[in-house]
């Protein structure tokens, strides 16, 4: 057990709320998620506030290169998806959400072309289908040959232009959440934010509502490299950790394997090279040109992500190399140019050319499997708290994600949350709760200390962990958090900061308990996956008093099951 008692403050340092809101629904986050719940919901309840954080098109959704993955064609089937995804998950996986989410998902894709989602289709006007790591079909819809997610998004944000004028939804950009609001039993009933500037709302405000819905995406800004956008801090999962919602399966961070090398020392998003390249016959060589994922799985160069990028990593620490080469020189200037148009263009601005030479990749964080625990309906440990998306942790995933089922999950259980919250306002299961008053102790870290930060969770909790680097990560980010009380200016940057810093207490706190290798966990002191020992989910919750506890719940057992405590 690494020393010491890991503790959270209750809330943000920031400014008492200056003005207020109100809706039935508030919903944050405006990628495929938090469109797709907002829309569903802008038609059954009264009103909707949709929360954003920068503009409409700036998260997650719109840097999807890939595509969407669900059983369209008619020789593929939902089990093959499901078991596609339980394999790729390593025996973590919720077998009834990875079940809704396969037998729902083609019905939801097929609402998104309804809606106006325009898929890339064959001669035939067929919706054209190819394959990506760990799947056993082709069964992967893409637009615009690598620009799925700003197709998805255009369309999605289309729709919602299509009601703007409508006073059932309101849409409020610029605007970072900062805590969420709980009533006196405990219940969230709003959220704290911050509104940078915008019209006549401006500066920090509170938005109550019956429910609020978290889709707020990932926390990849957590570590040096990412090929998230600079807003994924992590606002929504900080937010329900400090509200005491469980928040699971933390640990199992995706390093995505081919990720475009900058050379050392560059930070921030990275450029992703997707791997629906390697779908269409790219493959992975090192310094001599050999292809070293032969004989190392089945699929090969199209193994899941996790069993590539540890290759990688291998191939790397063998050779002293900071990166591997990509070749797709093979597939030629015409399909290279048309099939992935974006990625042949962003590699060229950057001085590579994909047609022509090899392309460096190393390994960078891209998708966190874990967050926010719910149940099937999307919702969390605390009443009236829903999550969906990459804020989420639905148990499809596991311990890593199957490629391009992210975009999926975010559909189906963003219409779960949708419906479910309507049932239970109209049952009137949602009253409208009054936040208790000042609730806990406030804290924030000045925003100059972001980038140690990174650096400690790279080194500490990164692609490679052990006992020693997570407990000398620990120690970095307990002198961090000491520092917190202090005269920290609070405002976007330093809230942002405060966020990565607890989410990464928590992420590395059940790296190191969690002592073998699995999916996204890669331990160097435990190098084996151990099913006697370790088929369990780990948990993190903040008690009353601040201090984190974690918990143990065997694989196929209800979140709502007793758990082994490990406080």
């Amino acid at each position: 057990m690494p020393s010491g008692t890991v503790s959270l403050p209750r809330r943000l340092t920031a400014p008492a709320p200056g003005w207020t809101t109100s809706a039935d629904v508030v919903v944050v986050g405006s990628g495929i998620a938090g469109l797709t719940c907002a829309l569903r919901l802008r038609e059954r309840v009264d009103r909707v506030l949709l929360v954003t954080k920068t503009v409409l098109s700036a998260g997650s959704t719109e840097w999807a290169q890939g595509g969407i993955a669900a059983a369209l064609h008619p020789e593929d089937t939902p089990d093959e998806h499901l078991q596609d995804t339980l394999v790729a998950g390593v025996g973590l996986c919720d077998v009834d959400a990875v079940r809704a989410l396969v037998t729902e998902g083609p019905d939801r894709v097929r609402e998104l072309v309804a809606l106006g989602a325009e898929f890339d289709r064959d001669a035939g006007g067929e919706i054209t289908l190819t394959r990506e790591g760990g799947h056993h079909r082709d069964r992967i819809a893409h637009a615009g040959g690598d620009a799925t997610g700003a197709e998805i998004s255009r369309a999605l944000i289309a729709a919602l232009h299509r009601v703007v004028d409508d006073p059932g939804i309101e849409v409020v950009e610029h605007a970072i959440v900062v805590d969420l609001l709980t009533a006196a039993d405990g219940a969230v009933c709003g959220v704290t934010l911050h509104v940078i500037g915008e019209g006549q709302v401006d500066g920090v405000g509170a938005a109550y509502g019956r429910a609020v819905v978290l889709a707020t995406g990932g926390l990849g800004q957590i570590y040096t490299s990412t090929t998230n956008p600079p807003v994924a801090t992590g606002d929504g999962m900080a937010a329900a950790l400090r509200a005491g919602a469980r928040v699971t399966d933390l640990e199992f961070v995706q390093f995505h394997p081919t990720v475009l090398y900058l050379g050392e020392g560059s930070t921030g998003q990275q450029p992703l090279i997707s791997e629906a390249l390697r779908g269409e016959g790219a493959h992975l060589v090192d310094d001599t040109g050999a292809r070293f994922m032969s004989g190392r799985h089945e699929l090969g160069d199209l193994a899941p992500r996790d069993v590539v990028a540890r290759a990688i990593l291998d191939v790397m620490r063998g050779s002293g190399a900071e990166h591997v080469w990509l070749d797709a020189r093979h597939l030629g200037r015409a399909f290279l140019e048309a099939r992935f148009p974006s990625i042949v263009t962003r590699c060229r601005e950057l001085g590579f050319d994909p047609v022509a030479e090899l392309l460096p990749v190393a390994p960078a964080q891209h998708y966190a499997s874990g967050g926010v625990e719910t149940d099937l309906m999307g919702r969390s440990s605390v009443d009236g708290l829903y999550a969906c998306g990459e804020c989420s942790c639905t148990g499809v995933h596991g311990a890593n994600r199957l490629a391009s089922n992210s975009l999926l999950e975010g559909l189906v259980f963003a219409h779960r949350i949708a419906d479910d919250v309507t049932a239970r306002i109209a049952a009137g299961e949602l009253p409208l709760r009054e936040p208790a008053p000042g609730p806990g102790e406030a804290a924030v870290l000045d925003a100059a200390h972001r980038l140690e930060l990174q650096r400690a969770m790279t080194r500490g909790a990164g692609p490679v962990r052990s006992a020693q680097s997570t407990n000398e990560a620990l120690e970095c980010l307990a002198g961090l958090a000491a520092r917190a009380p202090s005269r920290a200016e609070p405002g976007p940057r330093t809230w942002e900061t405060t966020n990565l810093l607890h989410l990464g207490q928590a992420l590395t706190l059940v790296a190191h308990l969690r002592e073998e290798t699995r999916g996204g966990h890669v331990r160097s002191d435990y190098p084996e996956r151990d099913d006697t020992r370790w088929l369990t989910h780990l948990t993190v919750r903040r008690a009353e008093g601040g201090a984190l506890g974690v918990t143990e719940r065997p694989v196929g057992s209800s979140p709502a099951s007793p758990t082994t405590c490990r406080e």
